[in-house]
């Protein structure tokens, strides 16, 4: 397993894997059913009784991962809805205390652990069926006050159960401020609990790293991307998966930027990925495997490179084709790259280790490239003096 601590893990991963899960999965339209149709606490509560996935393996979960090529996880352990994935001592309305009679929170993590993967666990302060939630500090402050009492409970719970967790990913904190939360108290007990660990800027602090949502922004700070595979978040019957080249090309802007991408998939209420989420991730993994040198512990390149996204590791230039938006390998043979500075001498495409031939002149340098690339995306790998 490895080991270290995360402002030096974290920027070498890149890519990680999002689940959102839980008893919405059961309705198939994503993770906000419960608000979006305004089902009523006591009516969604009975979602516990059907929620029996027969067919969960959590390490089958963590085996899609390291088939993507992803370096860590982050499971919803707890979305807005309430419902625990764990024992929660406070609640009701967990996996273990209705129909699953399970700690799946557990099984994650320790599959993730046994595949080598970082482990991350989602929470989301916010809970629907507290009324104090909605009435907020002013109108109810005891019942906020017991509200709060609660969440950070959890936060303890999730922090002594498990043993080491590598990220703490909050959501939910909206819209109240840090002392409504709590926020300082609740991550100096995080800090104590889980030395080393890695908190996300979503407890109404700016915590460890960003986390913009469907969006690829760079913060000047550690960061990553979250989007997920559908529309939603959680599983969605009826929404078809993206494709390849959207994987790609996120992930390759993502590392052209000095961040991360965290892929989400929705898993099924069965417990298994909707099969063109698994088709998705191989073949990002089989990417990864001929290009992984280029997004791993790579660093952002800040010149223009005309339609390429560029990363670096070391003495070696990667560029990754891209033509408006998707990945695009040159249809024509000589292409010219300007601004690369340092003199090239050595030129191959990593999938294959088919030598290019290059011209490297004042500051530019001149490729030529097959007139088929070996795999659907293309990259170049070029050595500098």
């Amino acid at each position: 397993m490895a080991t270290g601590h995360g402002f030096e893990w974290f920027p070498q991963a890149r890519f990680g894997l999002f689940m959102h899960w839980g008893v919405y999965s059961i309705l198939g339209d994503g993770e906000w059913v419960m608000y979006a149709r305004k089902i009523p606490t006591e009516e969604y509560a009975r979602l516990g009784s059907q929620f029996q996935p027969a067919h969960f393996d959590a390490d089958a979960w963590a085996g899609h991962a390291v088939d993507a090529g992803m370096r860590y996880a982050v499971l919803t352990s707890r979305h807005h809805d309430g419902f625990c994935l764990w024992d929660s001592q406070v609640s009701e309305f967990t996996s273990v205390k209705t129909a699953a009679r399970r700690d799946f929170v557990a099984a994650y993590v320790k599959a993730m652990r046994k595949a080598g993967l970082r482990v991350g666990l989602y929470y989301s302060l916010l809970d629907w069926r507290f009324p104090a939630y909605w009435a907020g500090p002013e109108k109810d402050p005891e019942g906020w006050t017991r509200f709060i009492e609660y969440v950070h409970a959890q936060v303890r719970e999730l922090c002594t159960s498990y043993g080491k967790l590598d990220v703490l990913w909050f959501d939910g904190c909206w819209p109240y401020d840090p002392p409504s939360w709590r926020s300082e108290e609740l991550i100096a007990m995080i800090r104590k609990l889980q030395p080393g660990i890695l908190i996300n800027d979503r407890t109404a602090l700016p915590g460890d790293f960003d986390t913009p949502e469907n969006a690829i922004l760079p913060s000047g700070r550690m960061w990553e991307s979250c989007q997920t595979t559908q529309t939603a978040w959680g599983y969605h019957r009826d929404e078809k998966v993206i494709s390849l080249w959207e994987v790609l090309n996120k992930l390759c802007t993502c590392a052209s930027k000095g961040g991360n991408l965290l892929l989400n998939v929705g898993p099924k209420p069965d417990g298994t990925f909707p099969e063109g989420c698994v088709k998705l991730l191989r073949e990002a993994g089989a990417w990864l495997k001929a290009n992984g040198d280029g997004i791993y512990g790579s660093v952002p390149v800040t010149e223009p490179y005309n339609y390429q996204l560029a990363t670096q590791s070391r003495d070696v230039l990667y560029l990754h084709f891209r033509w408006g938006e998707k990945l695009h390998w040159p249809s024509w043979g000589r292409y010219w790259i300007p601004g690369v500075k340092r003199r090239v001498v050595d030129a191959w495409i990593p999938a294959t280790g088919e030598k290019v031939p290059f011209e490297w002149r004042d500051g530019s340098v001149g490729i030529t490239v097959p007139a088929k690339y070996p795999e659907p995306f293309g990259t170049v790998a070029l050595r500098m003096a």
